[in-house]
């Protein structure tokens, strides 16, 4: 026993001694910098950036306040108000004018007048109007714009919910689900008298005007998107009243029944196949399965960032860019410029979509629409550490939609440099000439996540030092999922005891509008093809050699685009400009995508979504044809207040024009075992990479300060290869205290 004392003492002294060095070495390490020392010169701030900030808590509420005084009208901006009220549920940055913010970027013409828009459902008058407002900060005049922007009025039926909404429809189910409260306690464990746990499903009817949602209980559990329990109603609530409101339709257990009523007696009666409800553990729960042990491998800078932001200005070595964050289509960059050429006017998200098979009724009619619930105001905090680097750099963004007063979404957008771990470029010769030539591809990476419902989206906006530019988005989050029942594993997999995750597609849509040395653009495409050459040498003798085959395409109507054609393989935004070599200097629009396929035109719902028609559709710009959607098209699918395909519909010229490409990628999903208890992001996802083809006259990263070359003799000097100095560049990160402030609501 002394003896193994002994041991323990002598082990515990060693570890206090180790520890006592590491932390004497720790304290004679130089801290990282946080500001960059390598003289490196980054692209300049520009202060005309503003032009396209979101607008701030102050403007917020100078336009709140001004619209709620309007004489004419009896707004109110309180979000705990019913239907029937004059309610103003968003105020977001009214866009200017292209060819005004243009001449202000590029030129001393005045800056154009900063103004807000104001949605407001007008439950007195049973429509929804848009009000621009300006001029900011102090505004003095608003001006409807609703038929100037889509042409059509907007029924109140198209709104989504509001929260006074929500809440009126929790105290009517509570109210409707008391008749059959032993039924809900004894077939799912739900108490009725509480606020029983369900989602709904979209859109709310099957016809224009119609305003009926299905309802889908599930277990009031962590994950309860993939507990549904086998019962769901189908709400009538179009009334503004909602003593007005009623259950239409109850399934229970694949059984259709008319009214609660008729459900409580055919239950009572043993008339149906009861569900007995039994505890299980919670399979959707995102506790890990074991005690975490250990920290990931982490990022830091050596020699400080370098990258710099400014307002709403980031710049990154040779890039620079403005940024914001729409409430509701989510994030967007602005006036993208490499080495101080302008190469994208806006690149942004636009929508989010996706269509499910079920046999069950809430699933099989869903057809989502993030924009319409709000891509961007579900851009909630980011973790340090899981999220994003650690070391990453967080922003907060602010919205006003739905929420009276202007809600800050704290660290809810992260910007870091990113070693990929894969070389840009590189190459190792011992023919001839021995060298090794090489660059580690480090990008910026720009991102969001939101948490739309069930999904979690994961937003990049990615630059790299070759001059690309990559837009990318990967799925997350929770499945959605039914009960399952007879004919169910036609549309999905069993993922848990009675629960079928659900086949579905999941499409998004990002806005480019690339200006390739300037607003005169044309698109073009290449390909290539096989063709039975004679060899010159030997005349009798043919081989099939591929060629190049390039093509210009005229108008808007790209038949070739069309999700189910085959699509040319290189597809350009080109410029009459030349490089050093003679040839059309462009940016090539390289989408990587396996969608699903498209919802069939002659379907009433695909209206809505008619961009997706499209892998990619090119446009002739117009300051009207501002985003594929609205936030009316999920719940007026069957006459949308934008329609894309009018977009094309009149066929433009689209030589020497003003282009913008509208780019859908995606996935299907079939669901299965591994994505219980959620979805991982390996995979699921798309995008499409920007990259320069014949825009400059070599790879411009070459010139980058990051590059590697040695020779044999010279594997150990620092002239052309710094992480031969690596070791001698040591330093302890200086790293910010864990915080988490996501649960208190803004």
């Amino acid at each position: 026993k002394h003896i193994k004392s002994d041991y323990f003492l002598a082990a515990v002294a060693s570890l206090i001694a180790n520890c006592v060095l590491i932390w004497l070495n720790t304290q004679r390490t130089p801290k990282c910098p946080v500001q960059h020392l390598n003289p490196v010169q980054l692209a300049a701030h520009n202060e005309k950036s503003d032009v396209f900030a979101d607008l701030s808590v102050e403007e917020l509420l100078q336009v709140r306040d001004y619209m709620v005084k309007i004489p004419e009208m009896n707004i109110t901006f309180q979000p705990l108000t019913p239907p029937s009220v004059d309610y103003l549920y968003l105020i977001e940055l009214s866009l200017p004018k292209k060819g005004d913010v243009m001449h202000y970027l590029d030129s001393r013409k005045s800056k154009p007048a900063r103004e807000a828009t104001a949605v407001v459902f007008h439950g007195s008058k049973n429509i929804v109007k848009e009000y621009v407002v300006g001029p900011l900060p102090n505004p003095t005049y608003h001006r409807d714009v609703t038929f100037e922007r889509y042409k059509m009025e907007i029924p109140l039926t198209a709104r989504p919910p509001h929260y006074g909404e929500h809440v009126l429809r929790a105290i009517f189910i509570q109210h409707a689900l008391k008749p059959i409260s032993a039924l809900l306690n004894e077939s799912f464990g739900i108490d009725a008298a509480a606020d029983p746990v369900f989602h709904d499903a979209s859109p709310r009817g099957v016809k224009s005007g119609d305003r009926q949602t299905w309802l889908s209980f599930c277990r009031n559990v962590e994950g309860f998107f993939i507990h549904p329990v086998g019962f769901e109603i189908l709400l009538n609530h179009k009334s503004t009243n909602f003593l007005s409101w009623r259950v239409v339709k109850v399934l229970y257990n694949g059984q259709y029944f008319d009214s609660i009523s008729e459900l409580k007696q055919q239950y009572e009666a043993s008339a149906v196949k009861k569900i007995v409800y039994k505890p299980i553990p919670n399979y959707a729960s995102l506790r890990p399965k074991q005690k975490p042990t250990g920290i990931a491998p982490q990022q830091f800078h050596v020699q400080g960032k370098r990258f710099s932001i400014q307002n709403n200005h980031i710049v990154y070595l040779d890039w620079s860019f403005a940024f914001g964050m729409s409430p509701l289509r989510g994030m967007r960059v602005f006036d993208v410029r490499f080495k101080g050429e302008r190469i994208i006017y806006e690149l942004s998200v636009q929508e989010a979509m996706s269509v499910y098979g079920s046999v069950t009724p809430h699933t099989m009619i869903t057809k989502f629409l993030d924009g319409s619930f709000g891509i961007g105001k579900c851009a909630y905090e980011l973790v340090r550490g899981v999220d994003c680097p650690y070391s990453a750099t967080y922003i907060d963004t602010y919205h006003f939609l739905d929420t009276g007063v202007p809600r800050q979404l704290k660290n809810s957008i992260c910007v870091f440099e990113h070693d990929v771990a894969l070389p840009l470029r590189r190459h190792f010769s011992e023919i001839i000439y021995n060298s090794y030539g090489g660059l580690a591809n480090s990008v910026l990476v720009f991102r969001t996540i939101t948490a739309i419902g069930n999904y979690d989206y994961v937003w990049d906006f990615i630059f790299y030092q070759s001059g690309s530019v990559e837009a990318k988005v990967r799925a997350t989050g929770y499945i959605a999922s039914s009960f399952t029942l007879n004919n169910s594993y036609t549309y999905g997999h069993q993922v848990a005891e009675n629960v079928t995750g659900n086949i579905h597609t999941h499409f998004v849509n990002f806005k480019v509008d690339l200006d390739v040395l300037g607003v005169k653009n044309v698109f073009q495409v290449k390909d290539m093809e096989f063709v039975n050459v004679s060899l010159p040498w030997n005349p009798e003798h043919y081989t099939m050699i591929p060629r190049l085959v390039e093509s210009e395409f005229q108008t808007e109507q790209v038949k070739s685009l069309h999700h189910d054609s085959k699509t040319p393989r290189y597809l350009h935004i080109a410029s009459n400009q030349k490089n050093h070599w003679g040839h059309q200097r462009s940016y090539r629009l390289q989408v990587f995508s396996f969608p699903g396929d498209h919802l069939p035109e002659n379907q009433a719902e695909e209206r809505a979504m008619s961009w997706a028609r499209y892998k990619l559709a090119i446009t002739k710009h117009k300051d009207l044809e501002q985003s594929c959607g609205s936030l009316y098209n999920q719940n007026e699918m069957w006459a949308p207040a934008v329609d894309f395909s009018k977009f094309i519909a009149d066929n433009e010229r689209i030589v020497n024009e003003d282009l913008v490409a509208w780019v859908t990628a995606g996935f299907l999903h079939i669901p299965h075992a591994e994505d219980i208890p959620n979805t991982v992001t390996v995979g699921n996802g798309g995008g499409v990479l920007l990259r320069p083809h014949n825009y400059f006259d070599e790879d411009p990263s070459i010139h980058s300060v990051d590059g590697v070359y040695f020779a044999p003799g010279s594997e150990d000097s620092c002239e052309y290869n710094k992480m031969a100095c690596l070791v001698k560049e040591t330093c302890s990160p200086v790293l910010e205290p864990f915080s988490y402030n996501g649960f208190l609501g803004g």
